[in-house]
């Protein structure tokens, strides 16, 4: 139901989560067969739509499939495969099972695979083709998936007959794995019932039964996996696209006009990316409902952009693996560009000090969520308790996220914990320097991080990317610092600028700044700085 403010969805939320639940049964089998369910198309304009019906046959085939492979219930079932129908149908054919998904994106590198493969444990790994080669020796037993449906395929033949293994809401459903800014990647283990937490759909998207939608993020992880169930849980109609390689802005836009889809979810690496076609508005119409983004903080200038070109307000959203979304914009809400809005309705989240003790009003301080206090709370990591307790054991989960409040109760996002620059004294994040370099026409994306000086301790270093038709030189750099000085601060701006080709980002498109940050460190040291 639509709301008419903040304050009347908070009042009336309440969380509904039965004893008995399973991911497959409330996503897929509950829907009437002849309805249509997905719409699916390749990059070489191969097209199919399915009803939920046939959707259906193939999620049973695929459980089938699965047990006669030896998989039973707590098993893994790891998957490396492109988005299609078929992939869908490995998932519910897993959770009809009672077993665990692990679903890897084909872009992850062999070794990230690898750990990942050796860490879980899998009875199987499902791929295709294309991929099958990569794991001759991954000493897990792999089955090959035709990815078009087409006679003599892995799910061809199987029986349709219906699979539902009963699993209790706190029975485990997916593994994910973190994207390993640092360290190696941990897994992280949800339950059936952190589904039911996703209620960005009901007050971010507010989706429609029957509409058409779109999600670009993968599905290898939260963001990706997540607006393709979510969705089709409340009825949508899952507009599916499978890319030849990379992100290609021209491509996703294109999908989007000729499909006329309603409601999308993106990410902020994807809209920089259509921020390069000037004429996107008009080159590629689209009839755009609610849009929204999540993965890293959504900058000002690109929410203005999307504006401008197609008259719809980005909201975004806010949250990590653990727990998603803890903070959001909303349709019945003023958005405040480049805030992260306000905690989702029935989340308990604050903004703490080091104490865990709230901070106040514009004081920076670490984005935190009440332990257990809703249905998306992790059952912990992957065979790795003393992590669990130490993230998930006390009152309070630590986001390592920093923050800070206003008087209107808005997030606004500071940075990770470790990323702020301390510069003579002040406290800069990174974040705002960034929005602010973005907001110069020859910048496409940018990058801040504290430099070390021997005076002022650290300065604000940004590594930028130039936009088209603009090249690196000392000129533009020194035109970019006065942008920023004059829009932001005298003491907040670069003081150094690096041109750069790319930015170094984890596979799901957040910028490494501590990437950055070790290698300006060792730069400096090297020269004596």
């Amino acid at each position: 139901m639509p709301f008419r403010s903040y304050e009347e969805a908070v009042a009336q939320h309440r969380w509904a989560v039965p004893e008995r639940y399973n991911i497959a049964q409330d996503v897929c089998d509950k829907h009437p067969r002849e309805q249509l369910a997905m719409v699916w198309e390749r990059h070489d304009g191969a097209r199919r739509e399915l009803t939920w019906g046939e959707l259906q046959d193939l999620a049973n085939q695929a459980a089938w499939v699965l047990r006669s492979e030896g998989v039973a219930r707590g098993d893994r079932v790891a998957v490396v495969l492109p988005p299609t129908p078929e992939t869908a149908a490995i998932f519910f054919g897993t959770w009809k099972l009672g077993a665990l998904l692990l679903s890897m994106s084909v872009l992850y590198g062999d070794e990230g695979i690898a750990h990942r493969l050796r860490d879980s444990e899998p009875a199987v790994l499902v791929t295709d083709a294309a991929n099958a080669g990569r794991f001759a020796d991954a000493g897990v037993k792999v089955l090959v998936l035709d990815g078009d449906g087409s006679e003599g395929g892995l799910l061809a033949g199987a029986p349709v007959e219906p699979i539902a293994t009963d699993t209790a809401a706190d029975d485990p459903a997916q593994l994910y794995y973190t994207s390993g800014t640092t360290g190696l990647a941990k897994g992280i283990v949800h339950a059936h019932r952190y589904l039911l937490a996703h209620e960005e759909f009901t007050y971010c998207h507010e989706v429609e039964a029957g509409e058409r939608f779109h999600g670009m993020g993968e599905w290898a992880w939260a963001a990706g996996i997540a607006p393709l169930l979510g969705p089709w849980r409340l009825g949508a109609v899952q507009h599916v696209f499978q890319r030849g390689g990379g992100f290609d802005p021209h491509e996703q836009l294109a999908f989007l006009s000729r499909n006329e889809v309603t409601n999308v979810f993106t990410t902020p690496t994807a809209m920089r990316s259509m921020m390069a076609i000037g004429d996107a508005g008009s080159r590629y119409p689209c009839v755009f409902r609610r849009v929204c983004s999540a993965g890293e903080p959504l900058n000002p200038e690109a929410i203005r952009w999307f504006r401008e070109q197609y008259g719809v307000t980005v909201l975004d959203f806010y949250g990590l693996t653990e727990s998603y979304p803890l903070v959001a914009n909303y349709p019945f809400m003023e958005v405040r560009e480049g805030s992260m809005g306000r905690p989702m309705p029935g989340w308990d989240v604050a903004v703490l000090d080091e104490d865990e003790r709230p901070v106040g009003v514009g004081e920076r301080g670490e984005i935190c969520l009440r332990a257990r206090s809703n249905p998306h709370y992790p059952l912990g990591y992957w065979r790795n308790e003393e992590a669990a307790r130490e993230a998930f054991g006390g009152e309070w989960f630590h986001t390592k996220d920093a923050a800070s409040v206003d008087a209107e109760g808005y997030y606004w996002y500071e940075g990770r914990a470790d990323d702020v620059i301390i510069s003579a004294g002040y406290r800069i994040g990174p974040f705002e320097v960034e929005s602010v370099c973005l907001e110069h026409p020859a910048v496409r994306e940018a990058a801040a991080v504290a430099s070390p000086d021997s005076r002022r301790g650290t300065v604000v270093k940004a590594f930028i990317v130039p936009a088209d038709g603009f090249g690196a030189s000392d000129a533009l750099a020194e035109e970019i610092k006065a942008h920023v000085r004059s829009r932001l601060s005298a003491y907040a701006y670069p003081r150094l600028v690096e041109f750069v080709d790319e930015l170094p980002k984890t596979l799901t498109g957040k910028i490494r700044r501590i990437e950055l940050r070790q290698a300006e460190a060792e730069r400096v040291r090297q020269a004596g700085g």
